[in-house]
């Protein structure tokens, strides 16, 4: 609608413009069933980290929204600038390069790279966690070349559009007085979501949203959207029991997660605590408990009112009785010498029904699944009868429970060995899920100081991805709204758990806060300078907050105090043994690229794009390289492809073999010589054209 209002304008007849203006509004008023919004609204960012260079739009550096130009040329650290009014006319001026500020539109192509600022190695040959600063959009157009199709789970928790400034929409922060804030919010989601979509694996990953009530129906009606025929489930989930307090209205205690099976994907099950590992195998009462069943109803049954004799000396089963019709006394039922005759019978003598026919206790009597408890004279039945049901048998009997033994009544004693699966509820009330004791405090303990609002509960998240990766030890995992670095710092402790080697792509950007921003702009400082830039997300909360978690070391140099809780509880100082590379997303030209000029800037991305695991080749080296052990070769010079062939097939952990030229002849003629379980990749023209090809792609 927002491109139609735009046309309208440039309609010089009024007399047309005033029909079609009538026509468009009648059509606005006919909504559609389900979620409507502007979803071309227009989206683009300022990159502070870009460089300038002739041909692309900048703004002044001071504030978002200014005048946009063109640059026309540059020279000795001044650029020449156009640009063009409504009407056409050209106007021209010069300003110094570092005033100015890239800003780049969403329907244009990028070249993306990655520069390395930071590694932690403790992890010995585990592949390698990413965490990338960069415009989470762009870093998921980067990750359709590395990944797509790939990923096994992605978590995100994207902004709650609470009106309180949270998120930026064009380069400027959304409050609760803009009109357009769902739109806006929907139209950022949707682009992301679409590209995500294109990243999971079609045929068996998950997709976890948290969210609050703000966005959680117009997120599910987007969902059902994006995602038409794929499984969709929504959780409640308590994360502050106490609530958050809100003058006249519901303090707000919980979030929302919604969940989304992907192709074959299943919800994995969690351990029972009432079926855990040693645990006793549970006995059911006999006894029907509902007055619903008593003798003589219908529901009863006409055959479950009978004794079951009891030896007076050994406290075991001797005999299974016939039942008693309703109307014959049960004083009246057969007597055994040295037993005592038990009927089901309530403590204030009401006559009720056994939970089994006679003819259907006599076999499990026989097998040791009927046990008796202790004498009560007493009572009106003076023996409490219990038995295994029919899950509970099948457990012995598939080896999930041993039996160790009888007692001395003949029943079975029998102890599980593993841990019983449950299906998890909707809605979670779970203490390690509370988000100020497990998030901000544990966020506290590890950078010593409070730098961060509303971080998530480590083990909410934790809990959450095992549901889709606890059987994937290899999964491949991806959160494009990064945060604080909840996810990596989960997916670790998961791997320590039970030995995976999951990996995990993290995406955050670094912007500061609304009020650092004003502070900041105050003090005469601007998007790219160093006492800007120290402040924002990942500079200063992500990057220190994973590396605390791995190494055990505050950022202050101070040992991390205190122990990790719940599943797997052990001290915060003895780090988590990952390896992880902290990158940040650079914007590199294409003809720079096409020229092989650039590679450096673009070897992470083929290591990335080989699982991010083993050597990582940096730099050109004629003809060709292929570290030992390293999971991908590069083909630099076509002249040496007979030992870079003769090299791949003697290494059988190559997964890629990358080859740098320009014929398409000469590649396919080395890629019929690679082993077939090799990937061939052609540099830079698979490079160029993945970007160019998903430039604006929303499908």
């Amino acid at each position: 609608m927002a491109a139609i209002d735009d046309l309208l304008a440039r309609i010089t007849d009024l007399a047309l413009k005033a029909d079609l203006d009538r026509e468009i509004k009648s059509l606005r008023a006919d909504r559609e069933f389900g979620l409507v919004f502007e979803r071309h609204l227009p989206e683009n960012v300022r990159l502070p980290g870009h460089p300038i260079r002739r041909g692309l739009t900048v703004e002044e550096r001071g504030s978002a929204g200014s005048e946009r130009w063109v640059v026309a040329s540059l020279k000795s650290g001044v650029a020449k600038l156009r640009r063009r009014n409504s009407e056409g006319a050209l106007f021209e001026e010069t300003r110094p390069v570092d005033e100015l500020i890239v800003v780049r539109d969403f329907r244009e192509p990028i070249y993306p790279g990655l520069r390395s600022v930071g590694v932690i190695e403790r992890g010995g040959d585990r592949p390698y966690h990413i965490v990338i600063n960069a415009e989470n959009f762009h870093a998921l157009e980067m990750l359709l070349y590395t990944c797509e199709s790939q990923v096994d789970c992605i978590y995100i928790d994207p902004p709650f559009n609470s009106g309180a400034r949270d998120w930026k929409y064009n380069n400027d922060y959304v409050d609760g007085s803009d009109s357009y804030r769902h739109s806006k919010w929907l139209a950022f989601m949707e682009r992301r979501l679409l590209l995500a979509r294109r990243l999971l694996n079609p045929n068996n990953s998950g997709l976890i949203v948290a969210i609050d009530e703000k966005e959680v129906h117009r997120l599910g009606l987007l969902l059902e959207q994006i995602f038409v025929g794929q499984k969709i489930q929504m959780v409640t989930s308590v994360i502050n029991p106490r609530g958050v307090y809100r003058d006249g209205e519901f303090s707000r205690c919980d979030e929302y997660l919604m969940f989304i099976a992907i192709g074959d994907a299943k919800i994995l099950g969690e351990p029972d605590e009432d079926y855990s590992e040693g645990a006793d195998i549970s006995w059911r009462t006999l006894r029907r408990s509902d007055l619903t069943s008593a003798r003589g109803t219908l529901k009863g049954g006409k055959n479950q009112f009978f004794p079951i004799y009891i030896n007076d000396k050994t406290g075991s089963i001797e005999e299974i009785g016939d039942p008693l019709p309703r109307d014959v006394d049960r004083s009246a039922a057969p007597k055994r010498k040295g037993c005592t005759a038990v009927f089901p019978i309530r403590k204030n003598g009401t006559e009720m029904n056994w939970g089994l026919t006679g003819d259907s206790l006599l076999p499990l009597w026989k097998e040791g699944f009927l046990k008796v408890g202790a004498y009560k004279p007493d009572e009106h039945q003076q023996y409490v009868i219990t038995y295994l049901t029919s899950g509970r048998i099948d457990d012995i009997k598939s080896g999930k429970a041993n039996v160790l033994g009888h007692d001395a009544t003949g029943a079975v004693i029998a102890k599980y060995v593993s841990s019983k699966l449950r299906m998890p509820v909707t809605c979670w009330s779970n203490p390690a899920h509370n988000a100020e004791t497990c998030g901000s405090n544990l966020l506290k303990a590890l950078l010593g100081d409070k730098r961060f609002p509303f971080p998530k509960s480590l083990y909410a998240v934790e809990d959450s991805l095992r549901y889709f990766v606890g059987d994937k030890p290899e999964a491949l995992i991806l959160d494009f709204f990064g945060g604080s670095g909840t996810t990596t710092h989960a997916i670790a402790r998961l791997n320590k758990q039970d030995g995976g080697r999951r990996r995990s792509v993290l995406v955050t950007n670094n912007e500061v806060s609304a009020r650092e921003a004003e502070r900041l702009h105050a003090d005469g400082y601007r998007a790219g300078d160093p006492e800007w830039e120290c402040l924002g997300i990942f500079e200063h909360v992500t990057m220190p907050r994973i590396t605390a978690a791995f190494t055990g070391v505050r950022p202050d140099g101070k040992t991390v105090e205190g122990d990790y809780k719940f599943t797997d509880e052990f001290p915060l100082a003895n780090g988590l043994e990952e390896n992880v590379e902290f990158c940040e997303l650079t914007y590199e030209s294409r003809d720079q690229v096409n020229l092989g000029a650039a590679f450096e800037a673009v070897a992470s991305l083929l290591w990335l794009k080989a699982g991010a695991e083993g050597p990582r080749i940096d730099t050109v080296s004629n003809p060709w390289a292929l570290p030992e052990s390293a999971r991908y070769g590069v083909l630099f010079d076509p002249a040496g492809w007979r030992t870079f062939i003769d090299a791949v097939k003697g290494a059988d952990v190559v997964t890629h073999a990358f080859i740098v030229t320009n014929s398409t002849s000469v590649f396919q003629q080395i890629v019929r010589e690679l082993p077939t379980n090799v990937e061939p990749v052609r540099l830079y023209e698979n490079y160029l054209s993945s970007f160019e090809i998903n430039t604006g792609d929303m499908s």
